[in-house]
């Protein structure tokens, strides 16, 4: 019986010495497929986030996007900001 028992156990180990290297790899490849999602979607800003974000008024938005300040894409009547280029847009104008 505790021969047995003892089998069972090696066999046990083996198959987890066979797996953990599967697993490893696994891994890898779900943090690879997470960085690239992360990496292609995109945050955007609304007018009433960078309102809310930034204390910008309607006014102050307008002058920025006509004066080219703030770049925007103008989907119907909703006009979105990258959020990457604002934070682009940020850092070059610290001091």
């Amino acid at each position: 019986m505790k021969e047995t028992n003892e089998r069972r156990f090696g066999y046990v180990d083996a198959i987890k010495k066979l797996l953990e290297p599967l697993y490893a790899k696994l891994d890898s490849i779900d943090l690879k497929i997470k960085g690239q999602q992360a990496k292609t979607q995109k945050k955007f800003y609304r007018n009433e986030d960078l309102k809310k974000i930034f204390g910008l008024s309607n006014n102050t938005i307008i002058k920025y996007r006509q004066t080219g300040i703030l770049p925007f894409t103008k989907l119907g009547d909703i006009y979105l900001y990258d959020a990457g280029k604002i934070d682009e847009i940020l850092k070059s104008n610290q001091p």
